[in-house]
């Protein structure tokens, strides 16, 4: 029989994976979905994977064995202590805009199993959410001049950011340089997947992986009564109820060079 080899790549990527109720969640349904669209590579966002924030390699270990090849960060990424002697040894990107000397690094090229190279970039914003990092959209040009020789076949950003209008920028800013920008942070799954004009798959945000009868993973009563008393509250994060599985697949045609997203949520 003559072996055709399959002209597209699917990309898999789970949005900000929270606390327990979102490992579980994981656990539970990525799996199936995986064999389900073949996909040939899992990224998730993993800053508030352990307790709610940060990252411990337990945890990254954990999800890695039900299906999640590579993980990205954001501003809670190092919330646990430690975990910044661990990066180095685990597949996990920080933001590359963090200033030069933080641990760990922001890209990296990842040789999925059918031997195809992806770039996997993750980038934060800084409006509304950390002025002292370094600039987005000039790391964004860096990096892809750097990787430039690797003729990657796909190239993904994770773009952790508050503010939309933000995303949507430098979503239009490398639209027809990259394959796709998919917007993390706000927890809240948006209806906006689209490709750009020039080919770039876009999404403002995944939306979070974890317990929906919470406000954004945290209990209810406390951040309403945040509200109501104007005083601050430590947060406790909500493991009873039902938790959502956020997620988009990128698919990438090696024949047309046409990039298509969808929304794939539980």
């Amino acid at each position: 029989m003559l072996y055709l080899p399959r002209q597209q790549m699917r990309i898999l990527f789970i949005g900000d994976i929270v606390a327990r109720p979102g490992r579980e969640k994981v656990k539970q349904v990525l799996p199936q979905i995986r064999q389900d669209y073949s996909v040939d590579l899992v990224v998730a966002n993993a800053e508030n994977i352990a307790h709610g924030r940060g990252a411990t390699t337990e945890m990254i270990r954990e999800m890695k064995s039900v299906g999640i090849d590579y993980f990205t960060g954001g501003d809670h990424l190092f919330w646990q202590k430690g975990f910044e002697s661990e990066i180095d040894l685990l597949p996990v990107l920080r933001p590359a805009n963090y200033p030069q000397g933080a641990a760990g690094k922001g890209y990296e090229i990842i040789i999925t199993k059918n031997k195809s190279k992806v770039l996997l970039i993750n980038l934060m914003g800084r409006t509304f959410l950390n002025e002292r990092l370094d600039d987005p959209f000039r790391k964004a040009d860096e990096i892809l001049d750097k990787t430039k020789p690797e003729s990657p076949d796909a190239v993904l950003v994770d773009f952790h950011a508050e503010a939309t209008s933000e995303k949507y920028a430098l979503g239009f800013y490398l639209d027809g340089r990259v394959n796709a920008v998919v917007g993390t942070h706000t927890h809240v799954p948006t209806c906006d997947a689209r490709v750009l004009e020039n080919g770039t798959a876009f999404v403002s945000d995944v939306g979070m992986t974890g317990n929906i009868n919470s406000v954004l993973g945290v209990k209810k009563e406390i951040i309403i009564d945040l509200y109501l008393s104007g005083q601050n509250k430590k947060f406790e994060w909500e493991e009873e109820g039902d938790a959502a599985f956020r997620s988009v697949l990128i698919t990438v045609d090696d024949k047309s060079k046409k990039n298509d997203i969808e929304r794939v949520d539980v």
